[in-house]
């Protein structure tokens, strides 16, 4: 999506050979223009797939997923890094490692927002090492939902979290893939025509 390209170009600021900050239009801020065209550029490539609901963790990921789930007409989920009072039972949980927090959380949705008759877009802001995606699906494989495909926002190809994923069967969707962050320079995978 050249939008989005352009963005991070612009935008985007390489803290380390694997860190990019994106702070200003994604993970901080959020730029409603950018993240309504992301929206309708995974929309439209799911639109006669029956998708029923937009399954994401907070909090980066909530803004590409509601503007997807906007454009399908589905609720989105997102799973909670932090059980509140109001989550006491019957939770789907699943533990994830965060590349960029350095940190494991335990994720949680509720059994009566997601169930077996479900067919879910999982939407990430980032994908690096594939570890959010993995948490996301244990979920939906507890609530015995169907998985689509995974969409990712901006995907680290340089890490592994793409063939993990597909090694395991799922479809990956990037719209934003970058090889490289070596010299403080954002270096994007060239598609494939």
């Amino acid at each position: 999506m050249k939008e989005l390209l352009e963005k991070i170009l612009k935008e985007g600021t390489v803290l380390e050979e694997d860190v990019l900050k994106v702070d200003s239009f994604l993970t901080h801020q959020i730029d409603p223009e950018l993240m309504s065209l992301v929206g309708k550029t995974f929309a439209d490539k799911y639109r006669d797939k029956g998708i029923t609901k937009i399954v994401t963790i907070e909090s980066s990921g909530i803004a590409p997923a509601v503007f997807i789930g906007l454009e399908l007409g589905v609720p989105v989920i997102f799973a909670r890094k932090q059980k509140s009072l109001t989550m006491t039972t019957e939770l789907l949980t699943a533990s994830v490692y965060s590349f960029t927090k350095q940190t494991t959380n335990n994720i949680s949705i509720s059994t009566k927002f997601l169930t077996e008759h479900d067919k879910v877009l999982v939407v990430d802001d980032f994908l690096a090492n594939g570890q959010a995606a993995l948490g996301l699906i244990e979920l939906c494989q507890q609530a015995g939902a169907s998985i689509e495909a995974i969409n990712i926002v901006i995907e680290k190809s340089f890490q592994n979290g793409r063939s993990l994923l597909e090694e395991k069967g799922y479809k990956v969707d990037s719209l934003a893939r970058i090889k490289s962050l070596k010299n403080n320079k954002v270096h994007f995978v060239e598609e494939e025509n």
